[in-house]
């Protein structure tokens, strides 16, 4: 992969894996670690999209 790819897509296709292993989490754990894997993989995306709405504009 180019750099330029990595650079333009790294953190895109992370947020979408933790989002993804979230959610899969979420539907087939029953209590204890999994449920909170399923709270960090589903809330670190929505914080880093609240941080990137409420951050201000140059």
């Amino acid at each position: 992969m180019s750099p330029q790819f990595r650079r333009l897509w790294a953190w895109p296709i992370a947020l979408g894996l933790l989002t993804a292993s979230g959610l899969l989490t979420a539907l087939v754990s029953d209590g204890g670690a999994g449920d909170i894997w399923s709270w960090v993989g589903l809330g670190v995306p929505v914080a880093v999209m609240a941080w990137f709405w409420w951050k201000p504009r140059r």
